[in-house]
């Protein structure tokens, strides 16, 4: 472990590329079925395969997510796109190069804001998002000596998202990365899956003098399949460089790989001895131009964004920063619960439902909001039954909720009803009973009246027992309250 002097002394500089699979339902230039989880190449063509005498043909959906993205990083849309072949070989690259946007990225600039847990914000600069088609994946079975190739992920649709050297820790970078992970299921065109291989991040890490104005130089770390594990990586290579400057040790400019088990990098090829990509034109694919009125439709079609929803969340509905964080945290969450607002006033009350019976119900049965069987407008009508004093919110949660999941149509306060649970909220109704309740408890009211007030929680439970639970608490204490002063 580096000491706090050693740490002051530096600046981590850290610049993420996110590799995003498009949700589309074919490959970026070729008709062959864009699906994960099938038996190895079986979802290829002569196309993507790169037979002679074949051509590729841009898939207008890619396009129109790349250009999605762009418009919800603030970026600037090229109109005006070419493609070009990046050169190199490998055996996962069935061509021999890939497709790929080289001067002209499709989303020039742009930012993306973040939040750390201490609620600080930061936004995060981006350099380009372009597109460009997948290669395929090598297997390396255990206890093999062959490597085993599958081209089915070959000519899946990307977008590369590439930021600035703008992040300053391991905390920052994960946080971006779960930002984009936000945007991209947000804009319906990446499931944000690591595990699979939908979001790929690798992370370019270099150290500099604090105040120096020249980065030191860069690392870059690939194979990482979670955001704890980026940020695991990007911390062992700032102490790894730190060590290596204060031994005097020349930082060498190279590709490492991350192991997950042992947390460290190692080595796997030097940026010096890499050979040049020969980018040159792609000249089977004429320009992609796009319209004023393609563009404007696109933009015409954006769902509401993360932000948005946070912001209107806290300034429309006056929620907490902590209650909007959790709400827009998943897409669906938020859709759901911006329904529900539509449909009762009590918007922290529709927060807190959301938050505690519908968030536990929904991890102990393993669902997803979409497949949650009570309506937003049943659970609004359940939060007006507790508005009105007709139930307690303990009552509505424990008893009414819970019939809601079995009762075909059946509202609210039908089942309340049904379970005789309406709360009496009559004071002349309430006041014998209460009355009752401090004669037979003559000792314990005078200790009340001696200064004993704790006991006021006695009482009251009291008289929920005779009111058999029927009692509104409010019109129960202000009743005690009065009878007990007096």
């Amino acid at each position: 472990m580096l000491s706090e002097e050693l740490r002051n002394k530096y600046q981590l500089v850290i610049g993420l590329e996110v590799h995003a699979q498009l949700l589309t339902e074919s490959k970026m230039f070729a008709a062959d079925a864009n699906e994960y989880g099938q038996s190895p190449n079986t979802l290829i063509s002569v196309i993507t395969l790169g037979h002679p005498g074949t051509l590729p043909k841009v898939n207008k959906k890619a396009v129109e997510f790349a250009i999605r993205m762009g418009l919800a990083c603030n970026s600037e849309i090229t109109r005006h796109n070419i493609f070009s072949r990046k050169n190199y070989f490998y055996p996962d690259l069935p061509k021999g190069y890939q497709i790929t946007q080289d001067k002209g990225p499709i989303c020039v600039g742009g930012v993306v804001p973040i939040q750390l847990a201490d609620g600080t914000e930061r936004v995060i600069q981006l350099n380009r998002v372009h597109m460009e088609e997948d290669a395929g994946k090598s297997i390396h079975l255990a206890g093999e000596t062959d490597t085993l190739v599958d081209y089915n992920r070959a000519g899946t649709p990307l977008v590369e998202i590439v930021t600035e050297p703008d992040l300053r820790t391991p905390e920052e970078a994960y946080a971006f990365l779960a930002e984009i992970k936000k945007l991209v299921k947000y804009l319906d065109i990446c499931d944000g899956n690591m595990e699979e291989g939908s979001l790929r991040c690798d992370a370019n890490v270099s150290v500099m003098l604090k105040g120096a104005t020249e980065y030191g130089k860069k690392v870059e770390v690939k194979n990482m399949n979670s955001f704890r594990n980026v940020a695991r990586a990007i911390e062992h290579e700032h102490e790894r460089i730190i060590g290596l400057l204060e031994a005097g040790i020349e930082v060498i400019s190279e590709t490492r790989t991350f192991d997950a088990n042992t947390g460290i990098t190692a080595s796997m090829r030097t940026k010096e001895d890499l050979n040049d990509y020969r980018y040159f034109p792609e000249p089977d694919l004429s320009p992609v131009v796009i319209s004023e009125e393609w563009l404007q439709s696109v933009k015409t079609s954006m769902p509401a964004l993360p932000r948005e929803l946070y912001h209107k969340f806290m300034d429309v509905y006056g929620l907490p920063a902590y209650d909007a964080a959790f709400l827009t945290e998943s897409k669906e969450i938020a859709l759901w619960f911006d329904t529900l607002c539509a449909k009762t006033n009590n918007y922290k009350a529709a927060s807190n439902w959301m938050m505690g019976p519908v968030k536990s119900h929904l991890n102990d049965e393993g669902l997803d909001i979409r497949e949650y069987p009570i309506q937003p407008e049943a659970l609004a009508d359940l939060i007006a039954l507790v508005d009105e004093g007709k139930v307690s919110f303990s009552t509505a949660s424990q008893k009414i909720y819970p019939e809601l999941f079995k009762a075909a149509g059946e509202t609210s306060l039908a089942i309340a009803q049904r379970l005789n649970l309406i709360q009496e909220s009559d004071a002349d109704s309430l006041k014998p009973i209460v009355e009752s309740v401090l004669a037979e408890n003559a000792a314990k009211v005078k200790e009340y009246r001696s200064g004993k007030k704790g006991l006021m929680g006695m009482f009251m439970g009291e008289v929920m027992k005779k009111s058999k639970g029927k009692a509104d608490p409010k019109v129960a204490t202000q009743i005690l309250t009065e009878l007990l002063e007096n």
